[in-house]
């Protein structure tokens, strides 16, 4: 068993819609448990589809499904009511007092990828309980995931920058400001609720971003796919999450005497170098094309068995991740991996203790480490997939 010092092993697994990510996420889990290892896969996928993999029910509780294999369809209703109702209840009274319907004044004040969010301070009650070995993670597809895990450091940045300040203004003029405009102002419950929910989601950031954290991306070797997964692969790194491998599902074997086939069988082997390219220095796992998708935990053994060819999936993953600084004489550098990406693709400002880090559409703010913030940017280049930030102390 883990002690809670060290934390489970997490390993989220996430792709583009169809590939076969929640199949390939329930063998390795299956394989796992197999192994000894305590096991439990729960989704951040509003699409749940574990039950129909393991072909068992699934409660919002961890279910067991085999020796050491347990199962859970997150209650999402069950944690936003627990995070979230003191927020809904002010911004009902809002709404009332503007006169909008109640039915739409509630659809209004349900947060956009709720049942994600609250999946994964689900994620982190589980990983935080000390009673598993292994807790994997089956995502939304690619687009909702990455969403989701720039929101943390985004609503961390809001609540350092501008809540502390909201809260003062309407502590001190909360009669004024009910008065002048009619509507009630949030009490001190509300703020505390929503300090509450941005700390626990920080601690989900933090889980996700460590060291025993890893992102695994699964695809199938077609030429739209891969674009969207080398996407994956930078913003990922952008957000400061560690990929350790990816996984091509439903490869055609070869096939002699077969045209039709063997002219499939070219096509992937052409995007599958194209892959390695891509990916390089990350394993690369390859899934053959099945008749029919695996169901149980015994034939979902038997893929990632099969899959995984005698290496070891599960180990803790290497290297000091996507983010680190080395410190120089006068001055550090900051190194941040962005793969696929070339200097011309990379926008950076500095704004006070932040370093903003824009990459197509997604932006990151970087809150910089103390020992930062009297160092001036002095100069900065893209080499080697990789985003190098030279600071100098900034001298009086």
């Amino acid at each position: 068993m883990t002690t809670a010092a060290s934390g489970p092993r997490i390993l989220l697994f996430t792709g583009k819609g169809g590939v076969g990510k929640s199949t390939i996420a329930s063998g390795t889990a299956a394989l796992a448990a197999a192994s000894g290892r305590r096991t439990l896969i729960l989704s951040t996928d509003a699409a749940h589809s574990l039950a129909d993999a393991f072909a068992r029910p699934i409660g919002s509780e961890p279910t067991q499904v085999a020796e050491n294999l347990f199962v859970q369809q997150v209650d999402a209703q069950h944690r936003f009511e627990q995070s979230w109702a003191e927020i809904q209840s002010y911004l009902l009274s809002v709404l009332s007092m503007a006169g909008v319907d109640p039915v739409a004044a509630e659809e209004l004040t349900v947060i956009p990828g709720a049942e994600e969010v609250f999946a994964l301070l689900e994620l982190r009650k589980q990983a935080l309980c000390g009673e598993w070995d292994l807790l994997i993670v089956d995502c939304a597809p690619t687009a909702e995931t990455l969403r989701l895990l720039a929101m943390p450091e985004a609503l961390g940045w809001y609540m350092q920058r501008v809540f502390g300040f909201q809260r003062k203004v309407v502590k001190a003029l909360k009669p004024v400001l009910t008065k002048a405009s009619g509507m009630p102002m949030p009490g001190d419950s509300v703020f505390d609720a929503v300090e509450r929910l941005h700390a626990e989601l920080d601690e989900v950031r933090d889980l996700l971003s460590g060291p025993r954290a890893s992102v695994r991306l699964v695809l199938t070797p077609e030429n739209v796919v891969l674009a969207e997964a080398r996407r994956s692969f930078t913003t990922l790194s952008l957000f400061g999450y560690r990929v350790d491998g990816v996984v091509a599902n439903r490869v055609f074997p070869e096939a002699e005497g077969d045209d039709w086939r063997s002219g499939w069988v070219a096509a992937q082997s052409a995007v599958l170098a194209d892959v390695e390219a891509s990916f390089g220095g990350l394993p690369l796992w390859r899934s053959v094309y099945r008749p029919g998708e695996p169901v149980g935990a015994e034939a979902l053994q038997a893929l990632a068995t099969e899959l995984y060819d005698g290496c070891d999936p599960l180990a803790d993953p290497d290297g000091p991740g996507p983010l680190r600084i080395t410190r120089t004489v006068g001055g550090a550098v900051l190194r941040l991996a962005l793969p696929n990406v070339s200097r011309p693709e990379v926008e950076l400002a500095r704004n006070g203790d932040d370093l903003i880090v824009t990459v197509g559409s997604y932006r990151r703010l970087l809150s910089l480490p103390v020992s930062l913030a009297r160092h001036r940017v002095a100069a900065a280049r893209v080499e080697q997939d990789e985003l190098q930030v030279r600071f100098e102390e900034m001298t009086s």
